[in-house]
């Protein structure tokens, strides 16, 4: 944790995808002041008419993306939308997807709801302010 994951419709070149998981690790490690190795990226590549939502009431179901943030509990909501726009910016140079269907989710854990066997087991308790 954290695991960041992102739901697209298209498919992308490996170094595209390479490029997205570094620049989004480093943004969030910094952002966030958590250690870069514990944090995973997965670009779902859906395949095409794999992820809609109705963008404007009355229309019909456009093709979009979801970033789905799973993060440790106890973030400022300030900072978690700081973070969320640093990402989304990310997603849009890098993959080019737009920002009008692009939306980020947030679940929060606790530190013993992440494991890590090669980094000292559970997620050190993180103390707000960090």
């Amino acid at each position: 944790m954290p695991y960041l994951q992102l739901d697209v419709n298209d498919q992308y070149s490996v170094e595209s995808k390479r490029l997205l998981a570094a620049k989004m690790s480093e943004t969030y490690a910094r952002m966030m002041s958590v250690d870069v190795r514990r944090i995973t990226v997965a670009i779902r590549e859906l395949g095409l008419g794999s992820v809609w939502r109705i963008a404007e009431e009355g229309g019909e179901p456009v093709p979009v993306a979801l970033l789905m943030l799973d993060i440790r509990r106890g973030r400022a909501p300030e900072l978690r939308m700081e973070v969320a726009k640093a990402l989304c910016a990310l997603c849009i140079e890098i993959l080019g997807l737009r920002e009008d269907r692009l939306n980020v989710e947030f679940t929060q854990h606790s530190g013993d709801e992440m494991y890590h066997p090669t980094l000292g087991g559970y997620s050190p308790e993180w103390e707000p302010g960090q």
